[in-house]
Order: structure tokens, then C-alpha cells, then sequence
């Protein structure tokens, strides 16, 4: 979210929430891919860029095909 409209208040009550789901499942270990997918859902409600840009890296897209797909599946859910 550098350089973006996204107020860092916003980030840590995001941070927050994923934290407290993760208590909650009262886990040992936890996957980083759950993590990350709670990252993700929560930055496609807060800022879509944000969520794209996060994915791209997370999901290690290897070319503009890979990314088009997520942009229009992003689209497709408005």
C-alpha cells in the first residue's frame, strides 16, 4: 500500500483482524498460504490496486496472461 490512498490506521486494524482469526483457529502452526490469502481478502475490500499488487508477487504471476486473469476475475465480482 506504499504511496497509496490507504490510511495507515486502515493497515493495522486490517493487520488486527487477521491476527485474531489466527488466535481464534487456535492453531499450533499456521501456513503462511492461509495468511497470505487473509491478506489478500481483506485488501480486495480495502483498496483493489493494493490486492493486485500484493498478488502479483504472493501468487508469483509469470506473465500478463496470469495477471489479466486476476484483474478480470476482480471485474467480474463488481
Amino acid at each position: 500500500c506504499g504511496k497509496r490512498p490507504v490510511p495507515f490506521g486502515k493497515l493495522e486494524e486490517i493487520a488486527n483482524e487477521i491476527e485474531q482469526v489466527l488466535q481464534n483457529d487456535m492453531d499450533r502452526e499456521i501456513p503462511s498460504a492461509k495468511i497470505g490469502e487473509l491478506v489478500m481478502d481483506r485488501l480486495r475490500e480495502v483498496y483493489e490496486v493494493a490486492y493486485v499488487r500484493f498478488a502479483s508477487v504472493y501468487r508469483q504471476f509469470k506473465d500478463i496472461g496470469t495477471f489479466m486473469t486476476e484483474l478480470n476475475k476482480l471485474l467480474a465480482e463488481k
